[in-house]
């Protein structure tokens, strides 16, 4: 089952995706989103969206972060017709659990979203005659959707092509209307790279110093 954020304010929103046993503090909203979040991973340059009415809209609304994601623009739009596609790549290998989207509850809300793994050469008449990676149903909703990918087809992933075929007009509606956009997974990053850790700060040597500090008194960290 997808989990909605049914909550309209930031300040109490518990209800994305992780429901009960993370108990965390009002004022730090942002950490029990952006556990899992790749948003850090995305390589925002690098999105390429076919179809949008607003050159970048595509990329601006995946450059939303969790605190904007009920923000009404940025909003991508498309263009001469319904469809929209979007090319998504990381800054290394991930492994896919779900994906973070905002439509409407309009009819130029999409409704057929088909997914493509590790493909760079997409456009419109390959993104439909391929089999796609998975096919998804999106509902019409104001609120963030959660909805779960099936794990085991994306290991290794490096970029995602989405390819928003229709929308819930049946039709009668030219332009397919996205306004916010996200994924969730493991990352793994190439060269050795370091990896982005939750409730960590930067990496300063002075912090470690006082961590280690702390632990050689026998205190600790909050939160830790």
């Amino acid at each position: 089952m997808p989990s909605h954020d049914h909550h309209h304010h930031d300040d109490y929103d518990h209800g994305h995706g992780h429901g009960a046993g993370h108990e965390h503090d009002h004022s730090h909203d942002l950490e029990p989103a952006l556990q899992s979040n790749l948003y850090k991973q995305i390589n925002f340059e690098g999105i390429i969206t076919l179809n949008e009415a607003e050159p970048r809209s595509g990329a601006a609304i995946v450059q939303k972060t969790w605190d904007e994601r009920l923000n009404e623009q940025p909003t991508l739009e498309s263009d001469a017709d319904e469809q929209l596609l979007m090319h998504v790549p990381f800054a290394g290998s991930c492994k896919l659990y779900s994906i973070l989207v905002r439509t409407s509850d309009s009819d130029s809300a999409p409704q057929t979203l088909k997914l493509f793994r590790n493909r760079d050469d997409m456009d419109f008449n390959l993104a439909s005659d391929l089999k796609p990676t998975q096919k998804l149903t999106l509902p019409k909703s104001n609120d963030v959707t959660e909805i779960p990918l099936n794990r085991a087809l994306w290991n290794g992933t490096t970029s995602i092509n989405l390819f928003f075929e229709d929308n819930h007009s049946g039709g009668e509606e030219d332009v397919t209307r996205v306004s916010y956009l996200g994924f969730k997974g493991d990352f793994m990053a190439l060269n050795r790279e370091p990896v982005y850790v939750l409730y960590e700060a930067a990496a300063n040597p002075r912090d470690h110093k006082l961590i280690q500090g702390l632990t050689n008194t026998n205190q600790s960290m909050p939160g830790q």
